[in-house]
């Protein structure tokens, strides 16, 4: 019995030497002291881990958690695999259908929450509130919202096949993909004379696009504006600074305060559209949509509409990196003409609160309720009527 224990014991023994043999050959230490912590982490898991790792993933995973370090909430990782998804946001046009869809809630498809007016879609006939059954022979139920979109993407000039349900029924359309240019800006004549412009953003072609459509409402008698920057994510400060100098008198616009302490400001000239005015603004008005709203306001040039905006006060900039990837980084903070932070005051306070609920919300955020139904609107036009 004495004999066996010492066997047992012995093979334990050389067991435990063995792990720490094994430890030892796996340990910081033997990695280059001058390399990074991350280096010096993904080599021990390329030569160590059982179950094997791919060096792109393992590298896209620690720059995503390296800039999420900075605990700030508008600076991101872009992997290269993402990078023209990225671009073709900042360029507001894509290669696709022109379709905005939604997973359902029993994830059972995709609901089709506007077409693209002029698009390849809208001209091969499928509807707002038809449901994606399948994209080619893949069910959107068992790929999901990102599986279809992957699939929907494609090259300029081939086709997909798009299978929905409408009304109980399957429709299949062949629909081609092509360059799709996003509608920067919108217009509509309300009564009153009162010239409604919808900004999508503040990314390429924003200020051109809006000045048009300004310029076509007047022509149409337009006497006085509402502004629609509600659920705005924001975009290029030249596109802001270009639309606020064609609306406002002259003076400050924006100021800057750049990661190394200079500062820049940018001026209006003495030109401005001299007419009532209202802005329109909620909690998804972003950035440029709050600066645009907060000048207007500083200059009492518009009466602001809504609910408190996000209070985003810095600027990012995208770096690229040399396998195509890039981080879009905070790397500085924008001040209001009056040198206000929207981060330290919470966003813009809006002149006139106007709360709504959530299915008048999504409403208005997918473009689905007239002016006559929806409460800012009509808040706004009492204004500009009672001026």
């Amino acid at each position: 019995m004495k004999n066996k224990f010492f066997t047992v014991l012995s093979y334990i023994l050389v067991a435990a030497i063995a792990s720490v043999i094994t430890f030892a050959a796996c340990s910081g230490d033997n990695y280059a002291p001058q390399s990074s912590k991350l280096a010096q982490i993904e080599d021990i898991i390329a030569e160590c881990y059982i179950g094997g790792a791919d060096r792109d993933t393992l590298e896209d995973y620690a720059a995503a958690g390296m800039v999420e370090g900075t605990g700030d909430r508008w600076s991101y990782y872009v992997p290269a695999a993402e990078m023209q998804a990225h671009r073709d946001n900042q360029n507001n046009s894509y290669v696709g259908i022109g379709i905005t869809v939604q997973l359902r809630e029993d994830g059972q498809g995709l609901d089709i929450m506007a077409v693209t007016k002029g698009g390849p879609a809208e001209e091969a006939g499928i509807l707002p509130g038809d449901v994606i059954y399948a994209v080619d022979d893949a069910l959107t139920s068992e790929v999901g919202l990102d599986g279809a979109t992957e699939l929907i993407r494609g090259e300029a000039g081939t086709k997909v096949k798009i299978t929905v349900i409408r009304g109980g029924e399957k429709k299949i359309f062949r629909v081609e993909r092509r360059l799709v240019e996003v509608v920067v800006a919108s217009g509509q004549l309300l009564e009153g004379n009162i010239g409604l412009v919808t900004i999508t953003n503040f990314n390429s072609r924003c200020a051109q696009s809006s000045q048009q459509i300004i310029e076509d409402l007047q022509s149409q008698g337009a006497t006085a504006f509402i502004f629609d920057v509600r659920n705005n994510p924001g975009g290029y400060r030249h596109e802001l600074v270009k639309l606020l100098d064609y609306l406002l008198p002259e003076g400050v616009l924006f100021r800057s305060e750049h990661y190394d302490g200079s500062e820049s400001v940018d001026y209006s000239y003495a030109s401005c559209l001299d007419v009532p005015m209202v802005v329109l603004v909620n909690g998804d008005s972003y950035s440029a949509a709050e600066f645009f709203a907060a000048a207007l306001q500083e200059y009492e040039a518009a009466q602001v509409v809504g609910t408190q905006t996000c209070g985003k006060g810095y600027y990012q900039q995208t770096i690229p990196l040399p396998d195509g990837s890039a981080i879009n980084l905070s790397t500085g903070r924008y001040y209001t003409p009056n040198g206000v932070c929207l981060t330290e005051v919470g966003g813009v306070t809006p002149d006139h609160v106007v709360e709504v609920d959530e299915q008048t919300y999504m409403a208005i955020y997918y473009g689905q309720l007239s002016a006559e139904e929806d409460p800012q609107i009509q808040q706004a036009i009492k204004l500009l009527q009672g001026q």
